[in-house]
Formats: C-alpha cells, sequence, structure tokens
C-alpha cells in the first residue's frame, strides 16, 4: 500500500444482517483518527493465510468525528474473498492497516440541493453526506432502493434524518424520470450502488439535459468481475507476470513485488493509468472517455483486464 499507513484497532463490530456487519475503529496508538469528508473511503490492506486483499469501504461515520471510523461490509458470496475475510476472520482487538481517507465521491460546495439515488450498499457513502447535510441545514432528497426483506435494516441505518427527504423503495413503483425533470436549478445528482442501477440513473438524467457537471457517481467493485487469464509484461523491469481468472492486474502485480501508482482501486480516478505498448485492453474503467478506450493506448491496471493472450505494459 503506498502512501501514509493507519494502525486501526477494530473497536466493536456489529451484525446488521446476515449479509451487514458494521465495523468501528480507532487509532491503535489512541489518538485522534485523521480528518475526512462526506463521501470518503478507507483502504484496508488485508492480510489472509495465503492471500492479500486491498479493499475500500465508504466512512459512514459523521466528518466530524474525531475518535473513531465506522464502514459497513457486504458479504459477497462471488467476491475476490476480501469481505468474507472481513466478515469471519476479523474480530473486535484485532489491529487492521489501511490508507488515510481519500475521497472520489465528494459534495458539490456550490449546489442549491443534493439529489441522492442509491442502491443496496451503495447507500454507504450517503451516510457521510447526510450527517454534513444535517450540519449546515442543507437540501437534500435521497432516493434508495433495496429488497424487501432488507427495508427495515436500511430504514434503521437512516432513522436520524429526515423522514419528509428519505424515500426508501423495496419493490415499489418509481418514477424516474418525473423525480429527476422536477428538481430546481442548480441541483446536483449523486448516485451509487449496482452497475446497472448507476447506468440507468445517469443515462436518464442526460436524456433530461442534466449537463455533466452536476452527474456524480461511484462504483463499489463490479468492475472487479475476473475473466481469461492472461499474461502482463512489464517492458521497463522486463517481469512477466500471469494474471489469474480471480485476481485484478493491479492486483497481480502487486503480487509480484512491485507497487505502481493508484487509489480507487475501481477505475475512477485515473492515478493508475499505465500507457499500452502491446496488446488490447478489456476496459472496465470510468475514467476513459470512448476515444481514449478506442486508442487501447492506455488502461486502467487497477479494473481493466486483456482480452489478448499478452500484454506489454510501460512500467
Amino acid at each position: 500500500m503506498s502512501g501514509p499507513k493507519l494502525n486501526l484497532r477494530v473497536r466493536s463490530i456489529e451484525p446488521l444482517s446476515p449479509l451487514l456487519k458494521r465495523f468501528e475503529l480507532e487509532m491503535a496508538d489512541g489518538g485522534e483518527v485523521p480528518p475526512f469528508g462526506p463521501g470518503a473511503h478507507l483502504r484496508f490492506n488485508l492480510q489472509g493465510d495465503h492471500q492479500r486483499w486491498k479493499n475500500a469501504y465508504s466512512l459512514v461515520t459523521p466528518p466530524t468525528e474525531r475518535r473513531r471510523y465506522a464502514v459497513i461490509v457486504r458479504r459477497v458470496e462471488h467476491s475476490r474473498g476480501g469481505s468474507a475475510f472481513m466478515h469471519e476472520t476479523v474480530k473486535p482487538g484485532q489491529i487492521l492497516e489501511a490508507s488515510v481517507p481519500a475521497n472520489l465521491f465528494p459534495v458539490s460546495q456550490i449546489a442549491r440541493k443534493h439529489l441522492l439515488i442509491s442502491g443496496g450498499i451503495g447507500i454507504t457513502p450517503f451516510l457521510s453526506y447526510l450527517a454534513a447535510f444535517k450540519s449546515k441545514a442543507a437540501g437534500y432528497e435521497l432516493h434508495h432502493f433495496c429488497r424487501a426483506k432488507e427495508a427495515e435494516i436500511f430504514g434503521h441505518l437512516l432513522r436520524d434524518h429526515e423522514s419528509s427527504r428519505i424515500h426508501i423503495h423495496a419493490g415499489t413503483e418509481f418514477n424516474l424520470s418525473s423525480v429527476l425533470s422536477s428538481q430546481p436549478l442548480g441541483t446536483h445528482l449523486y448516485t451509487c450502488g449496482p452497475e446497472g442501477l448507476m447506468d440507468l440513473v445517469l443515462d436518464t438524467a442526460r436524456t433530461h439535459g442534466w449537463p455533466a457537471s452536476k452527474l456524480h457517481s461511484e462504483s463499489f467493485g463490479s468492475a472487479h468481475m475476473g475473466g481469461a487469464p492472461f499474461i502482463a509484461i512489464l517492458k521497463r523491469s522486463g517481469a512477466e507476470i500471469a494474471v489469474r481468472e480471480d485476481q485484478t492486474l493491479l492486483e497481480a502485480i502487486e503480487e509480484a513485488g512491485f507497487e505502481p501508482t493508484n487509489l480507487c482501486r475501481g477505475g475512477a480516478c485515473g492515478e493508475c493509468l499505465t500507457r499500452v505498448l502491446e496488446g488490447e485492453p478489456e476496459h472496465r474503467d470510468h475514467y476513459l472517455d470512448e476515444g481514449e478506450r478506442a486508442s487501447n493506448c492506455s488502461i486502467m491496471i487497477c479494473v481493466s483486464r486483456a482480452k489478448t493472450n499478452r500484454i506489454v505494459l510501460d512500467l
């Protein structure tokens, strides 16, 4: 993990449902936690017996909190193993290594109103948003989508906020076009959740004339799905690295002992942008535009893979 590191002690673990757990953490040395803004996340360096994961989770504590952090982790059945490690192995009192908070999904400071649309575990960055809105008396409207059996759980997480502004949709009808077209000028739209939900929200907003400057989104991991194995050649070092079907290109490079620059590990920030010298990338990021993707000259190594059996990178 590049950059400053935090040693965090697990203060408590609260099961919210069979698949959701809330982890409270504090500095291992007893000091204050570094400050963060609404929408920030922690990236954990999780070390198992035979595998390492670097997983990012949104901070759900109020940004004014300085004694503790909290994250909510969903156990994903077909994940790469990080969420299972958090659920099954991590215990109270354990020390976890994490990066300082980073924020790729901040709140706009010039918005007249904030429209939030989330699905499932995509609610987590909005929990810190709501705390910030409450302290500043900011205008907002939240629409959250979940399965009917989880509606009570998410309702409990949102219980401390204005019920008139919060709408939980668990199989009920929802007119997205009507909501998007009825917002006052100066509203900013934020969406987080499954890829299909975010694509629908953003595409519909563009259809209604929302400018790109007022659209904000954060993916929480669908791009990490595996694929066919391939070989990555690091041109500058001469290393030849086998990328397994169950790991990302970045993970394979790190496993080989290299530490390329990266931040979000979700294909959104551009920090891990790498030049492609040979081979064809399979783009899975949210950073490159259509022309840049078509040129196949660059790849976001944190989420993208190779369509060819072999790819040569300027690393």
